[in-house]
């Protein structure tokens, strides 16, 4: 494993749920989603509009997240910027396969490129 300690990562904790929790809350989308490694908390990633993943990292000081996307298993550290290794969590390790990407679909608007190239 990188240096990222043991306190930076919880094998027992689940995820929050299958989708964006803060996304969820107000009705938003994401593109892809992360999973903190600390307390499970499932944010989008930088790609979507919220960037929930980077903010809830910066908020708590929850430097790892895993990818929650199916067929993809890499850590990423915040605090230095860099992939890193990881143990197997809690299952689930993805949102379900069944889930669109960008999602969830029915709040995925019909110009959600558009308004990710503007925000850039």
């Amino acid at each position: 494993m990188s240096d990222h300690g043991n306190s930076s990562i919880d094998t027992s904790v689940p995820p929050s749920g299958t989708g964006c929790l803060e996304c969820g809350e107000t009705g938003s989308w994401w593109v892809h989603l992360r999973r903190c490694t600390e307390c499970g908390h499932i944010g989008c990633c930088d790609d979507s509009l919220n960037t929930h993943a980077s903010k809830h990292a910066e908020a708590t000081g929850h430097p790892i997240i895993r990818s929650f996307e199916p067929g993809e298993a890499w850590f990423w550290n915040y605090r230095t910027q860099t992939f890193t290794n990881g143990p197997e969590l809690a299952p689930p390790l993805a949102h379900p396969v069944d889930q669109t990407v960008p999602g969830p679909a029915e709040r995925v608007p019909d110009d959600w490129r558009e308004q990710l190239a503007a925000r850039r």
